[in-house]
């Protein structure tokens, strides 16, 4: 029997804001447990939340560039739930007036593109956090993270492997990164995935029953979860047992799917409009003043980057996968102007030591790169003491006409020079002459290769090409 996939996706994105969604308290991460708290959102009596006007906003640009409908009237709503993490016995979300709803967003895999509806996206904020005693049979809680601002959003059922699913969850961690309002930090928790995988017969519409995966830290462990649970399921289904609706954590160690609790088929979260909090009314000048105010999304420059640069699209896609290394790549060109030759650098160096996100870590500044790339274009140097020099400036963030001239790599470009090695590397050779005059003319490299030898990579390899091709033609 053959099986389709189906996936669905709940994504919380931490938004990027100084304060707290209901409270002035900093939503700065790291600090001591439970020292940024106050009587808001610890739920004291008599305390009164107050919306943060710039979660609004963020809120109004995701549904802008991910093509929502906005709701210009929504409201905030009390979920009814009990947890220690939770102080007040209720979270602050949106249930029936949603500030955004029918999204959608297009997805590539493996060259086919598709298109993936959005069911709603809204705000609320999140709860605390639990530490697990190591040792004892212990838990702490750290409720500096209650009241943080979040978007929830939530996929269509219309994913139909994991590989679709990362495609997604990359396409909108890009998106939020490229507006700025969320940092993106998966590994910090401010952007989670919650991922809900069935199976069913192929050809038949009923939904099989879910699982809801959780505790998913990184795109890698994304994939991995909903593939290691979509063989789970195959195998019980063919095996002629049922799958039972539950959630479950991702064991990266043991590289399996536990079981966290059973799953009901519905909570009764008592939903009703929070007495606090007024209904949120956005007016279309508002939405205009954001929309003037969006970024170029990835998509569009990546576009750009192909028919204005004419770059590859492998090229277009891998730099503008996150705005700051599409950020720094157009700085650098701008001084520099050989985008393919750019690209081609900064793919085999560059991030080979940087992840896109570290970049802002990165020594080497788009000018200094640039300048790089310009001497070898000069034929100040050559292309492998660029790599050497690259080296230098990533351990010393020193310029690179700097660390070339102390370390004496100007490239060799004296003809009389050079054609004095090039002679003494032909006599020193014969049986690779013979080679050459008896057609195999890729030996050619060998020679330059001696050279370059001998010159400890400064001598200029066009000039050292056409001295070879001109001596062993003679």
């Amino acid at each position: 029997m053959e099986f389709e996939t189906v996936i669905g996706l709940e994504i919380h994105a931490q938004m990027k804001t100084k304060s707290k969604i209901f409270c002035g308290c900093s939503t700065e991460f790291g600090a001591p447990a439970n020292t940024h708290t106050c009587p808001v959102c610890l739920g004291m009596p008599g305390s009164l939340p107050v919306l943060n006007r710039q979660v609004v906003e963020n809120a109004i640009k995701l549904a802008l560039a991910a093509d929502f409908t906005i709701n210009t009237r929504n409201q905030f709503a009390r979920k009814n739930y009990f947890y220690p993490d939770l102080p007040k016995g209720y979270q602050i979300s949106q249930f029936e007036l949603p500030i955004a709803e029918h999204g959608r967003m297009e997805i590539e895999v493996e060259g086919a593109k598709k298109t993936i509806g959005i069911t709603r996206a809204h705000m609320e904020e999140d709860a605390g956090k639990l530490i697990h005693d190591d040792v004892e049979p212990e838990s702490y809680v750290d409720l500096n993270r209650t009241g943080t601002p979040l978007l929830e959003i939530v996929s269509e059922p219309d994913l139909r492997s994991p590989e679709e699913a990362v495609a997604y969850l990359k396409k909108l961690h890009a998106i939020v990164r490229y507006l700025d309002i969320s940092d993106g930090n998966m590994q910090e928790g401010s952007f989670r995935c919650d991922a809900n995988i069935s199976l069913r017969p192929v050809g038949r519409e009923k939904f099989g029953t879910r699982t809801e995966l959780k505790n998913m830290n990184s795109f890698k462990n994304v994939q991995l979860a909903l593939e290691y649970e979509e063989r789970r399921q195959r195998d019980v289904l063919l095996d002629g047992g049922e799958i039972i609706q539950q959630t479950l954590l991702w064991n990266p160690d043991k590289m399996r799917t536990e079981s966290m609790r059973g799953k009901e088929e519905a909570h009764d979260y008592r939903y009703f409009p929070d007495p606090d909090l007024v209904p949120v009314e956005i007016d279309q000048a508002w939405i205009g003043a954001v929309k003037k105010s969006l970024p170029e999304l990835p998509d569009a420059r990546k576009q750009r980057f192909i028919d204005t640069l004419q770059l590859p699209e492998y090229d277009a896609t891998i730099l503008t996968a996150s705005r700051e290394l599409a950020d720094y790549f157009e700085a650098s060109l701008a001084d520099y102007g050989q985008a393919k030759k750019l690209s081609n650098f900064i793919g085999t160096e560059l991030l080979r030591e940087f992840t896109p996100e570290r970049l802002c870590d990165c020594p080497v500044k788009p000018g200094q790169l640039a300048k790089l790339l310009s001497m070898v274009e000069e034929g100040a140097i050559s292309g492998k003491i660029a790599k050497t020099v690259f080296a230098d400036m990533l351990e010393t963030g020193n310029d690179p006409e700097a660390i070339v001239k102390d370390k004496g790599l100007v490239q060799m470009s004296d003809e009389g020079e050079l054609a004095t090695l090039v002679q003494g590397i032909i006599e020193a050779n014969p049986e690779q002459v013979q080679q050459f005059r008896d057609g195999k003319t890729k030996v050619i490299g060998f020679f330059v290769g001696q050279l370059m030898q001998k010159t400890k990579g400064k001598a200029n390899p066009q000039m050292a090409n056409k001295l070879f091709q001109d001596a062993l033609n003679k």
